[in-house]
């Protein structure tokens, strides 16, 4: 079966650096981070005391408030992104069209505010009658995709996906293998997070995953320097638009990109870290290349997973070697988690939408905070200063626990 061919028509973000993607790209650009002390609750006790927050989200811009405090904020982080792509393509919902454009948005943790909260509540009352009767619907996973689909009237495919740090890579892939196999003509994709309250960075913290770079917050993600001691957790919402060329084409669409390829793989080796060889990811970007059709020296920027952790950054070195041989020497690979953090289920749809920006605009976002490489970490990270260069062709990588890989490929589209 000949196999559509699939475009970015919308982009929507919610972020530590900015919740317009205009606002964003330029602070990702620019290299500047956001990240600092955390001030929605105490964290005197936590070996780590800061992260990168959503600041300047404004849900009334989206939802009326009593909506809005029906939905954990993940949903309405979810929900926003969304409704800026949606407002971004241009497209018009009617009733000879509504049952070929979905949905597929999800997360990799999902409500723990909303769980937190009300479990705290079940405790205080001891008993369930304080407990939300929205607790559910606010908390699921499938609620961004669920709304979304409600409030645009969608009722073509509405799915969420959940696999960890991967989940909105897959999201955008799976979303356009619906459009190129013929189940819709566009979809709304990516995924949201907020996951920064006290479970959630307890967890983390208890799990040795973090930074505890208290003293200098915005220099704590820091990919592929030696100095680097672990993540730094960040909140917020990617989604793009994609859509089957001709459809777009005939309704004017502006097109920021094209789709070209997804590769996924398991590692099948940890619950939380991967093979020191890198082969899952290897796999994962092989499968990409493949799908895409696209020869690895022909391949120009990696926007990579690189959360900043010592094993990790080490591995998708290694995976990226592995995977385009001697071009890896060649290919401008840098991470934008050293602005941002790491989004968790929103990493891989606001970093695809930076790679989608990369092509667009012709130039690959920086590595901040790279002073120091790591001697194992040898490739061309595009350290701290963005770099102008022709780009044709780019992939983005995510990774997740319990071993799940995700890469996208985008073409510049001509």
């Amino acid at each position: 079966m000949t196999k559509r061919r699939v475009v970015v028509t919308g982009l929507g973000i919610v972020s530590p650096v900015g919740s317009t993607v205009a606002e964003a790209w330029d602070n990702v650009i620019e290299g500047r981070s956001f990240i600092g002390p955390i001030t929605r609750f105490d964290t005197t006790a936590f070996p780590t005391r800061f992260a990168g927050d959503v600041r300047s989200f404004k849900v009334d811009d989206y939802l009326p408030p009593k909506e809005a405090r029906r939905m954990d904020p993940f949903v309405q982080y979810g929900f926003a992104a969304a409704t800026q792509a949606i407002r971004d393509s241009g497209v018009t919902v009617t009733d000879a069209n509504r049952a070929r454009l979905g949905v597929a948005m999800g997360a990799g943790i999902g409500g723990l505010d909303t769980i937190q909260i009300n479990h705290e509540k079940l405790l205080e009352a001891k008993g369930p009658r304080k407990v939300s009767p929205f607790f559910v619907p606010a908390s699921i996973i499938n609620m961004i995709s669920g709304h979304v689909s409600i409030s645009y009237g969608l009722k073509g495919p509405n799915l969420a996906i959940v696999t960890a740090c991967t989940t909105s890579t897959h999201s955008i892939g799976i979303a356009a293998r619906c459009i190129q196999y013929g189940d819709a003509d566009l979809m709304i994709a990516g995924g949201a997070e907020m996951a920064i309250n006290p479970l959630g960075l307890a967890g983390f913290c208890q799990a040795k995953a973090l930074s505890e770079r208290n003293d200098d917050p915005t220099r704590a993600s820091r990919p592929w320097d030696r100095d680097r001691d672990g993540f730094v957790m960040g909140d917020g919402a990617g989604a793009l638009v994609l859509e089957e060329l001709e459809h777009a084409k005939a309704r004017g669409a502006q097109i920021y990109a094209e789709f070209a390829g997804l590769g996924m793989s398991g590692d099948a080796h940890h619950i939380t870290a991967p093979p020191e060889d890198g082969e899952g990811a290897r796999l994962a970007m092989a499968n990409a290349l493949a799908d895409a059709r696209v020869a690895p020296d022909s391949l120009d920027y990696i926007n990579a997973h690189a959360t900043s952790t010592p094993l990790g950054d080490i591995a998708e070195t290694h995976a990226i070697k592995r995977a385009l041989g001697e071009a890896a020497r060649k290919v401008a690979v840098s991470s934008t988690k050293s602005v941002t953090g790491h989004l968790l289920g929103a990493a891989g749809a606001v970093e695809a939408l930076f790679t989608v920006l990369a092509l667009r605009d012709q130039v690959v976002p920086p590595t901040i905070n790279l002073d120091n490489p790591d001697p194992q970490c040898d490739l061309d990270y595009v350290p701290n200063s963005a770099r102008r260069m022709k780009l044709d062709v780019a992939l983005s990588n995510s990774f997740g626990f319990g071993g799940t890989n995700g890469s996208l490929v985008f073409r510049r589209f001509r």
